[in-house]
């Protein structure tokens, strides 16, 4: 993609952002590799929704600007999170573009601790992975690079600490809809907490979708040590290791995976649904 379909690309992902309701005003930030030393990135200050391509600014590797300058874009400036964008090119040769947001559900989930690193969705596991969170870090800082620096090498998103979401991809398209799985991820996790279940998929299938996804090469070294603190997927040749949730059904336990709620009655199931769709529609 030639720089002028790139500026159109990333203006036209900011559109999306705001239209979904993913960022506010001039919340959020896009950015992606021009070529080797060339970063194109949103300038800080402008409204998501309204940006033109003559507006987004060029900046090297170390975030100093390049040019060249137009009139839309002279008295402009990068983004504020430049620092954290540039530190995930850093950390990632294979990433050319990251989105960061303000998707409101995963916010309120990352302030109410509630994870989204669990293993509910068999399209997240595949082509997402797992998504963890940060701690808290003050948004546009050095500190904040510092906060997302070793979860970015092994993750394609995550959620910051009351500030949102990054996502990474091959181009700004797939970064946003990492994005979109993030939110919907999250939305799906809400209301789970609403209805008090808590249902992962079970070990066994979690490890079937895995293989999934190292076969269509989605895959990161070392996730697979996450997947199996978090989620139990864990091997030693044919057998499963010990983990928290068998070790638990050994001991007569109810196993973590398939700790849910009893089947409620049709009449219950349709009040719970009801209760789930008015607080989250507020009607």
């Amino acid at each position: 993609m030639n720089e002028s379909d790139l500026r159109r690309q990333i203006v036209k992902v900011g559109q999306l952002m705001y239209e979904k309701g993913f960022v506010a005003a001039s919340d959020g930030n896009i950015s992606a590799r021009l070529g080797p030393g060339r970063i194109l990135i949103t300038p800080s200050g402008l409204h998501k929704g309204l940006m033109e391509p003559e507006q987004l600014l060029v900046v090297d590797g170390d975030g100093r600007p390049l040019g060249p300058y137009t009139h839309a874009n002279r008295r402009l400036k990068p983004t504020s999170e430049l620092p954290m964008h540039l530190e995930v090119y850093r950390q990632r040769d294979d990433v050319t573009a990251v989105v960061h947001a303000h998707p409101p559900i995963t916010i309120a989930l990352s302030i109410a601790g509630v994870p989204l690193a669990d293993c509910l969705l068999p399209e997240v596991i595949v082509f997402l992975g797992l998504i963890p969170t940060t701690a808290y870090a003050t948004p546009s800082s050095v500190e904040n690079a510092r906060a997302i620096r070793d979860f970015i090498r092994h993750h394609d998103a995550i959620v910051l600490q009351r500030h949102g979401s990054l996502t990474v991809g091959d181009s700004v398209m797939q970064a946003f809809m990492r994005l979109e799985t993030v939110e919907q991820n999250a939305r799906i996790a809400f209301m789970l907490a609403q209805l008090d279940v808590r249902n992962p998929l079970a070990p066994a299938e979690v490890e079937k979708l895995l293989r999934q996804r190292e076969a269509l090469g989605f895959s990161h070294p070392g996730e697979r040590e996450d997947f199996c603190q978090i989620c139990g997927v864990c091997h030693t040749g044919d057998n499963h290791a010990p983990t928290l949730a068998n070790e638990r059904a050994g001991s007569g336990e109810q196993p973590l995976a398939q700790n849910v709620i009893s089947q409620p009655d049709p009449q219950t199931i349709r009040m719970l649904v009801s209760q789930v769709v008015h607080k989250t529609l507020g009607e």
